[in-house]
């Protein structure tokens, strides 16, 4: 593999053990994961399960009037098709991809016969489909009991945690359908973290100016969120922790393209 295309920069695949990554290894295709690239549709079944390595999967809830909502994300910490080892062959949601990048996918009787076998691998997405069940309740309650800014401010966060880099391709419209709110909320929510000096926002890009106090001023699902996913997996990931702007790797701070 390319130095620039690696499988284990996720994290799921890189916890494996030698023997169990080795015989996946052959298995495992790399994609090229486009912005707003229909993972899965609901109802439809799934072929693969998709493991991102620099891209991010918006899960989204469908309404019959066509209007959605994001119940959680899944970047380079987890995978995409749990709906595979849970029983079903598909889902009520739909994944969309919200930031541009790569990922690897498996085809799903590979995934479903490593499953039944048991092992490392039947743990580890066990405790990530624990996770992300953890992260939709936690965002159908922050929908429901926090400010608009508060959920831009949890969502550009836990993006930020899912990005190897500092860039993330996005639009106002497509925030907007995430957060199930007008667009020009967003709007109006991201000029009032940049007049208060968290943000820059020039020519559709966003500068995080200061992590800390963009900690600050999000709600507590955020930490919520991040508590339970270090709590059930306890192997180090290098990703950002809310260490007060310590970034791993030296990370400086970030640029997201809105």
């Amino acid at each position: 593999m390319s130095a620039l295309h690696d499988p284990k920069q996720n994290h799921l695949l890189a916890s494996l053990p030698a023997e169990d990554y080795a015989r996946l290894a052959p298995e495992l295709e790399f994609t090229s994961m486009p912005l707003g690239l229909p993972v899965y549709e609901s109802g439809v079944p799934m072929d693969h399960v998709f493991f991102p390595t620099t891209c991010i999967v918006s899960l989204l809830y469908v309404m019959e009037n066509g209007e959605s909502a994001e119940i959680a994300i899944t970047g380079n910490e987890g995978l995409v098709g749990i709906s595979l080892f849970m029983g079903g062959e598909s889902t009520s949601s739909r994944a969309v991809v919200q930031s541009a990048g790569e990922c690897y996918r498996l085809k799903a009787r590979i995934l479903k016969r490593e499953f039944e076998q048991g092992g490392s691998l039947q743990q580890l997405v066990l405790r990530f489909t624990q996770s992300l069940i953890a992260q939709m309740v936690q965002t159908g309650a922050c929908n429901r009991h926090h400010t608009l800014e508060q959920q831009l401010c949890r969502w550009l966060l836990l993006s930020l945690d899912r990005l190897p880099g500092n860039d993330l391709s996005m639009t106002q419209q497509l925030i907007a359908n995430m957060l199930g709110v007008r667009r020009g909320g967003v709007t109006e929510a991201a000029g009032k973290l940049q007049k208060d000096g968290l943000i820059r926002y020039s020519r559709g890009r966003i500068t995080v100016l200061d992590r800390p106090r963009l900690e600050d001023r999000v709600c507590e699902c955020y930490d919520a969120v991040k508590r339970e996913f270090e709590r059930l997996f306890a192997y180090e990931l290098p990703i950002r922790t809310r260490a007060r702007d310590k970034l791993v790797n030296g990370i400086a701070p970030a640029e997201l393209a809105i």
